[in-house]
């Protein structure tokens, strides 16, 4: 069972799935987003997330990357204080501290977007060192749950699933590096994986 399976009908998941999940993503604020958003996850289920994720907006100035970047310790305490997103430490100081990262990437490359465009294609192994070496808390898992997210990396959705045809129309990223003849997977091994894994939510209700 995939998430292609599962996700269409929920009420979070369902959107996500239908509408998000593996389509190519051009604007900075909404890559920063995925990126924070996936960090936080990082031993949770998506399913948490997807719930506080207007709380997230809210919290993050609409993950506007250069208001983050600019965020200080009155900003970093109220984070941690806001009991409607993840109060982690850890998770909070690598929000601000790669929102200033990409503010940097930003001046050298002209957006967030050029920059993952110029260094694509890579596979995960290389995109993971790439990751570690330039965000913070940038792990294999969330390093590829983020690229394959925004079309960076295939295999968000099965090839049977009517989500599948719909990104592939919008070329993304690694439609645009494969061979015409090039194998794609059958089914998103990472949300398989991490994300079945943690499909219940915290308090066991629903996926």
């Amino acid at each position: 069972m995939t998430y292609c399976d599962i996700a269409p009908g929920h009420p979070f998941h369902g959107p996500y799935h239908d509408a998000e999940y593996g389509f190519p993503l051009r604007d900075d604020d909404a890559l920063f987003e995925r990126l924070v958003l996936e960090i936080n996850q990082a031993g949770l289920s998506w399913l948490t997330i997807l719930k506080k994720r207007e709380n997230f907006r809210a919290a993050y100035d609409r993950f506007d990357i250069d208001r983050v970047a600019r965020y200080g310790a009155r900003d970093r305490a109220r984070l941690l204080r806001d009991a409607g997103i993840i109060r982690n430490r850890l998770k909070v100081d690598a929000a601000i501290e790669n929102a200033r990262l990409i503010r940097g990437i930003r001046e050298g490359h002209g957006s967030f977007a050029a920059w993952l465009d110029a260094r694509h294609p890579l596979g995960k192994t290389e995109w993971v060192k790439l990751f570690k070496k330039t965000f913070r808390f940038t792990g294999g898992e969330i390093t590829g749950e983020f690229l394959i997210s925004t079309g960076y990396l295939p295999g968000a959705h099965a090839k049977t699933c009517p989500v599948y045809a719909k990104v592939l129309r919008l070329n993304p990223p690694w439609a645009k590096a494969a061979p015409p003849d090039a194998p794609v997977p059958a089914g998103p091994p990472a949300r398989q994986g991490r994300r079945r894994a943690r499909i219940r939510d915290r308090d066991g209700a629903g996926l």
